[in-house]
């Protein structure tokens, strides 16, 4: 029996603190909010029990009264309880509230702070809430107040003569009541002021005005809640300090097409440079039905000159074929690895073995001219891939008197896996760019998003890894407009940027 009130930091799922991470990902119920991502949600359990209790305004999923009574319940059931809150729990967060009723109900608990929007927002939209030549304080005000009541909870006096950075939370609606009182109170309508709407997310979007002309800019702009009001002297150092939204892809949606299993690595490539990722795995990887033909390659490992992998799954199929077999990195030895590239040479190093060749050029095609340099008459190559692939390679290694056994270690299924959110982006003129991983994601893209619906959006970029890629893409119909010199991830992701610099 215990509850950790867990503050879930800001938005950004980077920003949740490491106890905060361990306390989830141990946790038998979870408790969450609105503000909780899914990347967040994935560290916990994957058996615990979910409990959604979000409250936006005008929308609550359940009352406070409710959600307090929530949490001593399961804890008295003798779970450990993670209740997540945006956010730190105890800065608006009536987090205050809930620990107060687990006491009142004999119930252990951990606050676990969090950070607070309040700081957060400000500082990726360039903008220190304290600095030695602005403001030596800093106030932080709930703005959700009503406009209507005689009295405030405020000394607007207080405030406007403090020299102090006010920092407003769930004020938007209030926002020109805020304003004016301010002004009314002695501050200058010439006061720097700004707004900061879903800061730290990839959808942050921030604007500096004046404490006169914000209420008019929040409207023109666009501005609703969530969004941080800010006001005081050191809004003067947004753009100099703006570092989140100078970041190449910032404001651009991508999407990125590799199976789930390979897009981590993408996305989270993308998400450094700013970008909103979705990620649309148009294939889902599979082990097959049947191994007894890969196993029998496995324990017969002497009869290979070479082993070929083509690809991280590959790798990794192998590898579990191996520890399957009680066997491991030793039944290669005496046998030659080539890699198709870095990221699959990687992988084989993971195995505790150095790749004995990797391409200058990422494609089957110079894995073949590689091996043929070697000379491959009498050689007998494996090539654990997946069930269905491209025949390039083992028909020029054969043509060159090479013995190739392909056999299948996996099998790549179509999925559409968030397809409603890129078709939701496209009808919104919010998609700035899809990625192509491999042919088949192009296949199976266009099998899910039909072609005549992305011709009907020319403004969307299309990106391909490499030129196998890209005929695919031109066969189907469509001409790349990105593709790297190099033929790898990091490759493509320094592509995009520079197609979106320009």
């Amino acid at each position: 029996m215990y509850v950790y009130l867990i503050g879930a930091g800001p938005g950004d799922p980077g920003l949740l603190t490491c106890k905060g991470k361990k306390v989830l990902s141990e946790a038998d119920v979870v408790v969450y909010d609105a503000l909780a991502s899914d990347e967040l949600l994935s560290i916990a359990r994957p058996d615990a029990e979910f409990i959604y209790v979000g409250k936006i305004a005008g929308n609550h999923a359940m009352k406070q009264g409710d959600i307090n009574k929530l949490l001593v319940a399961k804890a008295k059931e003798g779970k450990v309880v993670a209740r997540l809150k945006g956010g730190d729990p105890y800065i608006f967060g009536r987090g205050g509230e809930e620990a107060e009723e687990l006491v009142d109900a004999g119930v252990p608990f951990e606050e676990v702070p969090g950070i607070s929007s309040s700081i957060a927002g400000p500082a990726y939209a360039g903008i220190p809430l304290t600095h030695r030549a602005f403001s030596s304080s800093v106030t932080i005000i709930t703005g959700h107040e009503d406009p209507t009541k005689p009295d405030s909870v405020h000394n607007w006096d207080a405030l406007a003569r403090s020299a102090s950075t006010l920092v407003f939370l769930m004020g938007m609606k209030n926002l020109p009541d805020i304003a004016a009182k301010l002004m009314a109170a002695g501050l200058s309508g010439d006061t720097p002021a700004a707004l900061v709407h879903w800061g730290t997310t990839d959808h942050q979007r921030s604007l500096a005005s004046t404490l006169a002309d914000l209420p008019a800019a929040a409207v023109r702009e666009g501005f609703k809640n969530p969004s941080i009001i800010v006001v005081g002297d050191v809004v003067k150092l947004k753009d100099r300090l703006d570092w989140f939204e100078k970041k190449p892809l910032f404001g651009r949606t991508v999407v990125v097409t590799r199976a789930r299993e390979q897009a981590s690595d993408s996305a989270k490539l993308f998400a450094e440079r700013g970008a909103r990722v979705i990620q649309f795995p148009t294939i889902k990887i599979a082990p097959i039905a049947d191994y007894a033909e890969l196993d029998d390659a496995v324990k017969n490992m002497s009869r290979y000159g070479w082993v070929v992998f083509t690809s991280v799954n590959g790798v990794r199929f192998f590898r579990q074929r191996l520890d399957a077999c009680g066997l491991d990195a030793r039944a290669l030895g005496g046998v030659k690895v080539a890699a198709i590239g870095p990221a699959t040479a990687k992988a084989i190093e993971d195995m505790g073995i150095k790749p004995d060749l990797v391409p200058s050029s990422y494609v089957a095609e110079g894995v073949a001219d590689a091996m043929l340099a070697l000379g491959m008459e009498g050689k007998r190559v494996l090539l654990p891939r997946a069930a269905e692939a491209r025949e390039v390679l083992p028909e020029t290694l054969r043509a060159a008197g090479a013995e190739v056994d392909v056999i299948a270690a996996y099998e790549n299924i179509p999925s559409d896996e968030n397809r409603q959110k890129v078709m939701e982006a496209l009808e919104a003129g919010e998609l700035h760019c899809v990625t192509f991983g491999s042919s088949s994601t192009v296949r199976n893209f266009l099998a899910a998003i039909p072609a005549e619906v992305l011709k009907a959006h020319p403004e969307v970029k299309l990106a391909a890894i490499g030129p196998v890629t890209a005929q695919t893409m031109r066969e189907l119909g469509f001409e790349p407009d990105i593709q790297p010199e190099k033929f790898s991830i990091p490759a493509l992701v320094d592509a995009v940027c520079a197609a979106f610099a320009k």
